[in-house]
């Protein structure tokens, strides 16, 4: 029986030169990414002003949502390569995401409750473990869409990555409205909307995706264990149970901690016993290439991902929010990242592939200085915008801020996995990948730590506080920075890039890395 990555895609009709199950896959994941980013850009503030928890707690809760919502994708991927594929797993993902959304809508009159915050947490649970399912699926179907030599791929992860990027902007301007103009279950209701259309146009427009998807072995998936219940079904109650296990990691944020710190040791281990116990030296020499990249992956995470916790609660308290006769929602800020992806990601493409055409390139840990200094200077730059006590910080240094953390996601997230997948050996790519989104989660686990340690020793942030925090992170990250960059010749020489191609690949990479450079936080790339 041939498997599901043997299958060529069929034949059929086209826009824009692309097969049609594209668009349906753009569709799907842009209301996916709406209704997770219009959920995260009020989590914060539901946290705070529902439940009327202190930045500092708040802080951690969050830092261990997201550090759970970025794992979450390796067991569902497993599940979907091993067992569903990756049709059933996009809709059972969908499906689960639009029930937590649903849950989280589900408002409490009195947010102290422990009712009320109890199915707070189990509805940030269910979006965990339909987010594992979906992220991990839906961008392997874009590819089961094209023959392996087909030129059209890497441009058809581009316009995908389009879709993933006008969901992260429309949410949060349309939940975060919402959810603090109108109600917050207003605003967790449109994100359980947009998951619910996405789910929808999946299931009424699956023969566009052409056959691609379907489980590597139907027969077996169908066998009833014990005589009782299909392996199918096992997979997803077993997954639905998964949900109690989340329910409660993500209200021990300390015990996530640990887990996190104690997998990466291991696997930093792990990488150094391949390194020097089973390889050659230009092997050797690339996974230590490797091994420095993904400790600067969570510097870079922990401070950019200040976004949705401590600069969110910095531009709602002292920030001048009055545009054009309107006063903006500080939730609504959060879609400014985005906006700026859609906007400056094209023009970075063109400017890497323009430096490679003349050999001036930045080598890939070059890339990553650059977007360490780049995320510091965002935070100096509200330093020195921001006034005397009592005045509100100009909204022009918000903007500028996201600008900086913007275009240091560009120097970092499009080469990051792209690096994993050049240095390790063919028999560790999939290994290597976990181990980047493993890397992603304890940045997001650091992120919640930064962010609570703005609230001071009371838990409650002043501006100062917070000033001061940003100040030295600033500082710090611009100065790691330029000590990656000054050390950058040296991890190039690791990488050994000469082995792989000459000038010709140099450029073809460039190439590869402006296609996905319009990529949402290194999520799902191909």
């Amino acid at each position: 029986m041939a498997t599901q990555s043997e299958i060529q895609p069929v034949a059929g009709k086209t826009w824009i030169g692309h097969p049609r199950g594209l668009f349906l896959l753009f569709f799907v994941e842009m209301w996916e990414r709406f209704s997770f980013y219009g959920m995260r850009a009020l989590l914060i503030f539901y946290l705070t002003q529902h439940f009327l928890f202190s930045d500092r707690d708040a802080a951690h809760s969050y830092g261990a949502y997201m550090s759970l919502i970025y794992i979450s994708p390796l067991m569902g991927g497993y599940l979907a390569d091993r067992y569903l594929g990756q049709r059933k797993a996009v809709l059972f993902g969908g499906v689960v995401i639009a029930i937590g959304h649903i849950i989280l809508g589900l408002e409490a009159e009195d947010g102290a409750s422990s009712m009320g915050l109890g199915l707070f947490w189990l509805g940030l649970a269910t979006v965990i473990v339909g987010t594992g399912f979906l992220k991990a699926s839906v961008s392997a179907l874009v590819g089961q869409l094209y023959p392996r030599d087909d030129i059209r791929r890497d441009p058809a992860y581009t316009i995908f990555y389009m879709g993933i990027n006008v969901g992260a902007t429309l949410g949060p301007v349309i939940c975060g409205y919402l959810g603090q103009r109108w109600g917050w279950h207003w605003g967790f209701g449109a994100a359980s909307v947009g998951m619910i259309a996405g789910v929808i146009g999946f299931v009424l427009c699956r023969p566009l995706l052409q056959g691609g998807g379907e489980p590597p072995d139907p027969q077996r998936l169908a066998e009833r264990i014990g005589g009782v219940i299909s392996r199918e079904w096992l997979v997803y109650l077993s997954s639905l149970l998964s949900i109690l296990l989340c329910w409660l990691l993500i209200q021990q944020h300390v015990v996530v901690g640990w887990m996190l710190a104690g997998a990466s040791m291991l696997m930093v281990v792990y990488i150094l016993w391949e390194a020097f116990g089973r390889m050659e030296r230009i092997g050797r020499d690339r996974m230590l290439a490797a091994l420095f990249l993904l400790v600067v992956n969570p510097l870079f995470w922990g401070l950019y991902e200040q976004t949705g916790s401590s600069l969110s609660l910095f531009t709602h308290r002292y920030a001048d929010r009055h545009i054009l006769g309107f006063d903006v929602p500080a939730s609504m800020f959060q879609s400014v990242n985005a906006a700026y992806i859609l906007i400056f990601g094209p023009v970075i493409a063109a400017l890497w592939i323009a430096l490679a055409k003349r050999g001036w390139e930045p080598s890939t840990p070059a890339k990553f200085g650059m977007a360490l200094a780049l995320v510091g200077a965002g935070f100096l730059v509200l330093v020195a915008g921001t006034g005397a006590p009592g005045t509100l910080t100009p909204v022009l240094f918000i903007f500028l801020l996201y600008l900086c953390h913007t275009l240091g996601e560009l120097c970092l997230s499009p080469v990051g996995l792209s690096a994993m997948s050049r240095l390790a050996p063919s028999r560790m790519i999939g290994l290597m990948m976990g181990i980047w989104f493993l890397a992603m989660a304890l940045g997001q686990y650091a992120a919640g730590m930064i962010a609570a340690a703005t609230g001071g020793e009371d838990g409650a942030a002043s501006r100062d506080g917070v000033l001061a925090v940003y100040g030295q992170i600033g500082w710090w990250s611009i100065g790691i920075g330029i000590v990656v960059m000054a050390i950058a010749p040296l991890v190039k020489r690791l990488m050994h890039d000469d082995q792989f191609s000459g000038e010709e690949g140099a450029q073809a990479q460039a190439q590869r890395d402006s296609f996905a450079i319009v990529d949402d936080k290194g999520e799902g790339q191909k």
